[in-house]
């Protein structure tokens, strides 16, 4: 049995210190034990939704291909939350700043990832790339003055929300085009609302509205052409099967491509920090938004692309970086921290494995 959660003893003093009825009872509800942030073992009995209830193929394109479109991940509830927080998606000071602030980051992830691997397509950022990168990122501090042999990526963004990250990485003159989908229409309306502001994105960037399980349907050349970066940034924790959404991601990125994402490990630490503090407490977060039992351990999902031989031919050894919110300076990378919050995780289709 795993130790009890500190949390849980302090649930009591805590609650008698609250006047917030909902908080009171978010209180009695924390988890009497926390999950393990070091150990490498099996998911427990909490995490069994990571196990599909099909047989799927290594890489997951044959069983996604061949499930019906009307099937999916996606839970109706999580849509209603996120139309509801439309109309502030794009206010940096709203309900969505800290995304906003985790933006620049997206970006260092995905160069430190490409350039970790010498089956990355290469790329080199244009003289003017800087100016276009988002600021803060280090990325726009390492751009190099050459010209040649620039390959232009190909962009699929997944659950793109009011297009933060989509709308910046179209902006990149490394950029071929940027596909972004999300099943929320309202949200979908303000990312094309605030796009149209901005006439140069259009030759780029296009918002589908759209599931992963139904994008082959809707938009068959995603399949066969597929993805130098496909990206899940906070998404997975906002699905019902972790593992299913996941085998139907992998046969949209190309050989050598890459499939990044940020999510949040289930500690007690995150339940703390996430939800009570975000948004009970500061309400820096608008209430609902997590869901602290969807979380995923970075050992969890790192071991979906190592659980099984095949899978480990069909994808690359997983790359994790941790990153903690500092008021007053934003989102930093700490070293270890994916073992107790919030993580990025990238992981590259290996070149020699093209069997979708």
């Amino acid at each position: 049995m795993l130790p009890s959660s500190p949390l849980r003893q302090l649930a009591p003093t805590m609650a008698r210190r609250v006047r917030n009825p909902k908080t009171v009872a978010r209180l009695a509800s924390i988890p009497q034990y926390s999950a393990p942030v070091t150990t490498t073992s099996s998911p427990s009995a909490t995490t069994q939704r990571w196990h599909s209830n099909h047989t799927s193929s290594p890489s997951g394109p044959s069983s996604s291909s061949s499930s019906s479109s009307s099937s999916s991940s996606v839970n109706p509830d999580e849509i209603s939350h996120f139309n509801a927080l439309a109309a502030t998606w794009w206010d940096p000071h709203g309900s969505s700043r800290a995304l906003h602030l985790m933006n620049p980051l997206r970006h260092d992830f995905i160069q430190n990832c490409r350039s970790s691997s010498p089956y990355s397509s290469f790329t080199v950022l244009t003289e003017d790339a800087s100016d276009l990168l988002p600021p803060s990122s280090d990325a726009a501090h390492n751009t190099t003055h050459n010209t040649a042999n620039v390959q232009k990526l190909r962009y699929l963004d997944i659950g793109c929300g009011g297009g933060i990250f989509a709308e910046s990485a179209a902006r990149l003159p490394t950029t071929s085009s940027v596909l972004a989908i999300d099943p929320s229409p309202g949200v979908l309306a303000i990312a094309r609302s605030h796009a149209k502001k901005d006439p140069g994105l259009s030759p780029k960037l296009t918002y589908l509205s759209s599931t992963i399980e139904s994008l082959p349907t809707l938009k068959p050349e995603a399949v066969t052409q597929k993805f130098d970066v496909v990206s899940c940034f906070e998404v997975i924790e906002h699905v019902d099967h972790p593992s299913l959404f996941l085998d139907h991601v992998a046969q949209f990125v190309k050989p050598g491509g890459w499939l990044v994402m940020s999510t949040i490990a289930r500690t007690w630490t995150s339940w703390f920090t996430t939800n009570f503090m975000a948004e009970d407490v500061l309400g820096i977060v608008p209430k609902g938004t997590h869901d602290w039992h969807k979380y995923i351990n970075e050992y969890e999902l790192r071991g979906y692309f190592e659980e099984t031989e095949e899978k480990r031919r069909f994808w690359g050894r997983p790359r994790a970086m941790g990153v903690v919110y500092v008021p007053g300076l934003g989102w930093k990378e700490v070293p270890g921290s994916e073992k107790v919050g919030n993580y990025f995780l990238g992981v590259q289709r290996l070149a020699g494995e093209d069997n979708a």
